[in-house]
């Protein structure tokens, strides 16, 4: 069998907070297709995503795709003299995972199969409510009630308003927040805290937006709210000196690492304790392959992994089937409690029920996606 190409697949949703998802398709002479997935977030990084890809393909047509650690080293390194973080590990991350998906169905057997095995029977969850619901405090009830009922124990949401115009417009530039926008997220998180009672877990969500003395005050704020059980990404990912000054001032537990590329980035983390939960992202980090070696890296520390999920179905399942496999595992990331927003992309049903991923003991990824969808909603790029 040989690798005959690599297709992106830019498409329409109205699922995806941005309107769109990034799949990719690696195919092969003998008609057996992999899908992998890196949908981005910002319009022009999916583009430009796509028009790599389109070049990537030429390295690898002609390949074993039963060579899947050979194959992320030659990609990988293709990269690594401009620097081998951000695009380059996302296009490494998008075939790794198809790749795995061609193994797995030439195979017959499921990608945890192929990764050691199962060492549990399902995967736990943790889920975002719709904050645009958030209208009101009937409205925040309503939708915190939902996600409870649905059987879901953890949920995570970003309580911190946005500084206007010019923090949606410039991003991070002073990383402040005024005591006004700090009172409402603490009201806030006292709010969702007692909808949801004292057994849900609540996350939250700093994105990167603070600088240090920012990042304690706030921390300290919602912990006084209510019961926190992690504060993720309280400063931008530059600098590991900052996200130290935090973790030594505040009691929450720290979560750390979407925005980290490959094992090299977790060693530092690690290595200086600075974080209780790591949470790389299977479509970011280097795919199925460099997600199972992070995960037993961080076993090695007693640190649980919980992968970070932004996009699609396909990076529900990619970080899923390694989570099977994985004993330090805490939770896994969907963006919604109800997932049947996907169903329009794909013929496979997910099922989430009791708040918990159930993977079906087929081949592969365990996914068949809608080609007439894709065909019909593909975003033309050039």
């Amino acid at each position: 069998m040989k690798i005959t190409g690599v297709r992106p697949w830019l498409v329409k949703a109205s699922t995806s907070y941005w309107g769109e998802y990034l799949f990719v398709e690696v195919t092969t002479d003998e008609g057996i297709s992999g899908w992998g997935e890196i949908t981005s977030t910002t319009r022009i990084a999916n583009r430009a995503l796509a028009a790599i890809l389109r070049q990537v393909s030429h390295q690898i047509e002609g390949e074993d795709p039963s060579r899947i650690e050979r194959l992320w080293h030659k990609l990988f390194r293709s990269f690594t003299y401009m620097g081998s973080r951000g695009a380059a590990c996302e296009c490494v991350s998008a075939i790794d995972i198809a790749l795995w998906d061609i193994r797995g169905k030439v195979l017959g057997l499921p990608v945890y199969e192929l990764l050691g095995g199962a060492v549990r029977d399902e995967i736990a969850l943790y889920t975002h409510p719709d904050q645009s619901k958030f209208t009101s405090d009937e409205a925040v009830v309503a939708e915190i009630t939902d996600i409870v009922k649905s059987g879901h124990t953890a949920l995570k949401f970003d309580p911190f308003p946005y500084q206007g115009d010019r923090e949606r417009r410039d991003g991070y530039l002073d990383g402040m927040l005024s005591r006004a926008d700090e009172k409402k997220a603490a009201d806030l998180t006292a709010l969702i805290r007692r909808t949801a009672g004292p057994e849900v877990e609540i996350l939250i969500d700093a994105h990167g937006r603070f600088d240090v003395p920012t990042a304690i005050r706030l921390c300290r704020s919602l912990e006084e709210a209510g019961q926190i059980d992690w504060f993720e990404e309280p400063v931008p990912p530059e600098s590991l000196d900052a996200l130290k000054q935090v973790r030594e001032k505040v009691s929450a537990a720290i979560s750390v690492g979407e925005r980290a590329h490959t094992k090299w980035d977790f060693v530092p983390i690690l290595e200086n304790k600075l974080a209780d939960y790591i949470m790389p992202d299977v479509t970011w980090t280097g795919g199925i392959t460099e997600m199972k070696k992070i995960a037993i890296l961080a076993e090695g520390y007693y640190v649980p992994i919980s992968p970070h999920d932004a996009g699609g179905p396909i990076n529900v399942l990619a970080g899923a089937h390694v989570m099977m496999t994985v004993p330090n595992f805490y939770k896994l990331e969907t963006s919604r409690w109800d997932l049947s927003g996907y169903n329009e992309l794909m013929h496979t049903r997910l099922d989430n029920s009791n708040g918990a991923l159930k993977l079906p003991r087929v081949p592969g990824l365990g996914i068949e996606m809608n080609r007439d969808y894709l065909e019909d909603n593909e975003i033309r790029t050039a």
